[in-house]
């Protein structure tokens, strides 16, 4: 900024008031400058400006597996908004590893964020260097929930989704019975399979929990894999399956078809299937997936708002909030 102060004759001083807010200076001085910057094609560093303010305009946006659709399409809504209300979003994946995650809040932490955005591994996450970062960094977590962590939680209702399923499924059919991954990368699939037990409980119906091997994101190849293997062997206990997720339920789908058995609510099928998720491909399987879908708008839209009031207030909120949206039941051909 230096060399370019000399080389445009314009005070650095008017330069910083001009990139902090190019209304603040006069209108003349605003051309001089813009005319200048076309010149010499000057950018400023926004990490070494960073390093000198208190509050910067970027928001951090953490999510665990950005190759998972239900991810991109939160991180793109979130970002949408980010940039709309002004700020620079910033994101980052952690790939499903610990490690990875720690070092993400580190990067963050030198770069001086506003605030950050964040859906932690969950069981997987160094909770006490969380709880650190949030100390120093105004945080609000989304999707997956680590108590008394960040000034508040935005997220989905799980037993919402999973009771709509249930009830959907017992009043068209037989009860269902639950596909999970037995070590599940998702925090939220152990709270989606009590909800199954409770709901089926309230049903007074007998309930049938499939936990099939695999570990990881590779949902896909892991509902195939189950599939093929459940199928072959003539092991379900019902003609009506619920999956933990969108992506285990796509994979099963995939493995029915291979293994030529007909899936969908119409005469002549040999099974029922259906997710959780509202995954954006889902409605393009075939058949077309049942499934119970996340409020995306409204997780992305609070989750914003919350951390541009926590920003507003200094970092901190008196108390940290919980809000869990409710779920919507999509009625297609699979179930």
């Amino acid at each position: 900024m230096e060399e370019f102060a000399a080389l445009s004759g314009i005070s650095r001083p008017t330069l910083s008031k001009y990139f902090h807010d190019p209304e603040s200076v006069r209108p003349s001085t605003r051309n001089r400058i813009e005319e200048a910057l076309s010149k010499h094609d000057y950018r400023p560093n926004i990490y070494a400006v960073n390093q000198n303010r208190r509050m910067t305009k970027n928001i951090g946006v953490i999510v665990p597996y950005l190759a998972d659709p239900f991810f991109a399409e939160i991180a793109r809504n979130l970002e949408r908004r980010v940039i709309d209300a002004g700020y620079s979003p910033v994101l980052f994946s952690s790939h499903g590893d610990r490690n990875q995650e720690k070092d993400i809040l580190d990067t963050l932490r030198s770069q001086k964020p506003a605030g950050v955005l964040m859906a932690p591994l969950g069981r997987n996450s160094d909770r006490s260097y969380i709880e650190a970062f949030c100390a120093d960094v105004p945080t609000v977590l989304f999707d997956s929930n680590l108590e008394g962590l960040g000034e508040a939680f935005v997220g989905s209702d799980n037993f919402s989704f999973v009771s709509q399923s249930v009830q959907y499924l017992h009043s068209t059919g037989e009860p269902p019975c639950f596909l999970e991954m037995a070590n599940p990368a998702n925090p939220n699939a152990h709270k989606r399979r009590r909800a199954y037990l409770a709901s089926m409980e309230a049903l007074d119906l007998e309930p049938e929990v499939l936990s099939v091997p695999g570990e990881g994101w590779g949902f896909e190849e892991i509902g195939y894999q189950a599939g093929l293997d459940l199928l072959t062997r003539r092991a379900l206990p019902t003609d009506t399956v619920l999956c933990s997720n969108d992506r285990l339920a796509i994979g099963f789908l995939a493995a029915c078809y291979e293994c030529g058995v007909r899936v969908g609510k119409t005469g002549g099928c040999d099974l029922r299937v259906a997710g959780h998720d509202g995954h954006p491909f889902s409605r393009y399987t075939s058949p077309s997936l049942t499934t119970v879908a996340h409020d995306y708008d409204a997780v992305s839209n609070h989750s914003v708002e919350t951390l541009f009031t926590v920003i507003e207030n200094g970092g901190h909120l008196p108390d940290r909030a919980e809000t869990l949206y409710p779920a919507r039941l999509i009625l297609r051909m699979s179930a």
